[in-house]
């Protein structure tokens, strides 16, 4: 007997199954279109080029357009393909212009990953009302409405795989992270709930959570010469615990469990929350 027959496996997924597991091979996302907003720089950036590279033809959308374009002129050299949009996913009527417009010319979507995101911070008593405001628009309100536009289309067709990049911060209380903890943590349960109601239409709905990675949106926390150290080292003064892995997560590693969750591989999961943290939540 096969090892595709006695695992249970669909034909349709792509790549060689051993004893070992599946071989992941660059075409396990051919033929497939995904969107992926905040692509333009760290995590966002790194999540398009991996579905690229792996043959899906990626839409990166970001309100600056800077990371984008690069990304799309240094795709045009290869077989990945990435064709870059410059939106403000605060922007309602323009979202919906965008997955009008990326379903017309492009392809039906199979993919969505919410990446865009903002930080603001501070102690809740030092927070402005434009602070939270501005966090909420993005981390909540923007995937709120890049989901229901693209959601709407998928269900249509029974399929689709939707990603929010949501934050370890959503499931611990965070010193000085308020906003942006309550942001994530919002976006989590909502993608979930989503998750719920597409079930049965066999869209499936997950949330990757990373801890604190080598991003610029991390990179801007660290004020004092050892900041990278007390990140990986923990802080008592901050009720913070370290990272048990001894290292910061690259953004290729949250983007492998991206692309891991939307691929067939993963065919069975959904409403999931997947800690990319290296130990650093004690998954509380």
């Amino acid at each position: 007997m096969s090892d595709s027959i006695r695992l249970g496996l669909p034909k349709l997924i792509r790549g060689e199954v051993s004893e070992k597991g599946y071989d992941v091979r660059e075409s396990e996302l051919s033929g497939r279109t995904a969107l992926v907003t905040g692509a333009g720089r760290g995590i966002g950036e790194a999540v398009a080029r991996l579905l690229a590279e792996r043959g899906a033809h990626v839409v990166a959308v970001d309100r600056d357009a800077a990371g984008i374009t690069a990304l799309e002129a240094n795709s045009s050299s290869g077989p990945a393909r990435i064709t870059a949009r410059t939106v403000d996913i605060t922007d309602r009527p323009a979202v919906d212009a965008l997955v009008d417009e990326v379903e017309r010319t492009v392809g039906p979507l199979d993919i969505l990953v919410n990446v865009a995101g903002v930080l603001r911070t501070g102690s809740v008593v030092e927070l402005t009302d434009q602070d939270w405001a501005d966090t909420f628009a993005v981390n909540t309100t923007g995937v709120f409405q890049v989901c229901r536009a693209v959601a709407r289309r998928m269900t249509a067709r029974r399929s689709g795989s939707i990603i929010t990049v949501g934050s370890n911060a959503a499931g611990v209380p965070r010193a000085g992270l308020a906003a942006y903890a309550a942001s994530k943590a919002a976006a989590t349960l909502f993608t979930k709930s989503l998750g719920l109601e597409l079930a049965r239409t066999g869209v499936r709905c997950n949330v990757v959570s990373p801890g604190s990675t080598n991003t610029p949106i991390q990179r801007q926390l660290w004020t004092e010469p050892d900041s990278r150290g007390r990140v990986i080292e923990g802080d008592l003064a901050a009720y913070r615990v370290g990272i048990p892995l001894g290292r910061l997560a690259e953004p290729v590693d949250i983007a492998e469990a991206v692309g891991f969750l939307v691929s067939d591989r993963a065919r069975h999961i959904t409403m999931h929350d997947l800690y990319v943290d290296g130990g650093a939540a004690l998954r509380a």
